[in-house]
């Protein structure tokens, strides 16, 4: 959530920061700033009118206690004072609701290192590591083909059980799957220095408020309950995150790091007609998720670090990949500042997304209240979150078949895979 208090000192620099995400947003800021104008007015004619209606109060009293009786105009000024700032208070509740709604759908500022553009197109490209790209005497297939073939993908079964962009692994498929998550949760929990965590998949309204996918993006979610309000994760970074919402964290326990693996469910409302075919966007996918809580001095800094491990698992596996800093245009809701680390698929010939990994500063902590204070004292500050795949398991799925795929059909299981997997190739299956 923005900032309230930066909205009413310096609403151009909020026009500013909305403009360079491209504009969509200025209506709903001006609502905004309009509507909290009108509710801190109402606010303000209340308060007035409390204080008159206690300075005539004092004034009945002073005759009562002369054992007096108070002249009827002054009571009866009193009681119309008391009767005006109810109404106003009343008037003062939906304002308050509008404005909290109106906050909620405004995305977080830009920081000031992220460049600007409209699209993805205008995204800058910060180091590359191409080194591992294969070369093939032969047409090398799609991740679909190779899956299929090996007997280790249907997707023919898994559209018969729930429909479109679902993927049914089988034999040596869902033992690779199971690698891969086995592998990514070591990595980042034995080197990388995260706690481990395995959270619920189901959660509440509020949760999803929290993290920022209410209400903005509630057609992209899968709700199972209506009263209460139920929804499927799209990440783990939504629970993972919750984990500390109205908590107030010491010092000393910042920075905090998390990995969490788990199914990630999304209705991909806005992607009809893209990439359906294979696991690139699924409806249903498996990811290991990394979560931080650092103090706000540090949280640039922490960016970079969660970053990089991200990449430490593509590294491991020997598969080529890209870093790119995302434009103002092209950047998440909640994010200030999003790196998108991309993996090299050689069917398509380009790098594809495989991580997405975000510093959102203080615009999560402020929908959840999650602050800490300082060891030295000093008022409780909102801690800044950030979060990044580590990685796509689906993804990393379809660049292991693509990228290790071998004339005969068969394919290299990464060396680092190998003890998870058992086995040293994938090899056909009935």
């Amino acid at each position: 959530m923005i900032d309230l208090k930066l909205l009413r000192s310096n609403p151009e620099l909020l026009r500013k920061a909305v403009t360079e995400r491209g504009g969509r947003y200025l209506p709903a800021l001006e609502e905004l700033i309009t509507k909290d104008a009108a509710c801190r007015a109402a606010m303000t004619e209340a308060e007035t009118l409390r204080a008159k209606a206690k300075t005539v109060s004092a004034e009945i009293g002073k005759f009562r206690a002369q054992k007096q009786e108070p002249p009827a105009g002054l009571q009866k000024q009193a009681a119309e004072l008391k009767e005006a700032a109810r109404v106003k208070d009343e008037a003062v509740t939906p304002l308050r609701s509008e404005l909290e709604k109106l906050a909620l759908g405004i995305p977080n500022s830009p920081h000031e290192s992220v460049p600007l553009g409209k699209s993805e197109a205008d995204n800058k490209v910060v180091r590359e590591k191409g080194e591992h790209k294969p070369s093939f005497d032969f047409k090398p297939l799609d991740h679909h083909t190779i899956g299929e073939t090996l007997g280790i993908l249907d997707f023919q079964t898994a559209a018969l059980l729930s429909g479109a962009r679902f993927a049914l692994l089988k034999g040596q498929g869902a033992r690779l799957e199971r690698a891969i998550i086995s592998f990514f949760l070591d990595m980042h929990t034995r080197k990388n220095g995260y706690r481990e965590i395995m959270p619920p998949y189901i959660v509440t309204a509020e949760t999803m408020t929290g993290t920022g996918q209410l209400p903005k993006f509630e057609e992209d979610l899968y709700k199972v309950s209506a009263e209460p309000p139920m929804y499927l994760i799209p990440t783990a970074e939504v629970p993972v995150t919750n984990m500390f919402r109205g908590a107030t964290l010491k010092e000393s326990q910042l920075p905090m790091r998390f990995a969490a693996y788990t199914a990630c469910f999304r209705q991909e409302a806005g992607s009809y007609g893209k990439d359906t075919r294979g696991l690139i966007r699924n409806h249903q996918f498996n990811k290991v998720e990394l979560v931080w809580f650092a103090k706000p001095e540090e949280s640039m800094n922490a960016l970079e670090q969660l970053t990089r491990d991200a990449e430490s698992v593509l590294d491991a596996l020997g598969l080529a990949h890209r870093t790119l800093a995302l434009c103002t245009g092209d950047m998440g809701f909640s994010s200030c500042k999003t790196y998108d680390v991309e993996v090299w698929i050689p069917s398509e010939n380009r790098y594809r997304e495989i991580s997405s990994c975000s510093n959102c500063w203080d615009f999560q902590a402020r929908r959840m209240n999650t602050r800490f204070k300082r060891d030295k004292g000093g008022s409780p500050e909102m801690v800044h979150t950030l979060n990044g795949s580590g990685v796509a398991v689906g993804r990393t799925f379809a660049a292991i078949l693509e990228n290790f795929q071998n004339a005969d059909g068969t394919v290299t299981v990464p060396e680092a895979l190998r003890p998870y997997f058992g086995a040293d190739k994938i090899t056909p299956e009935q």
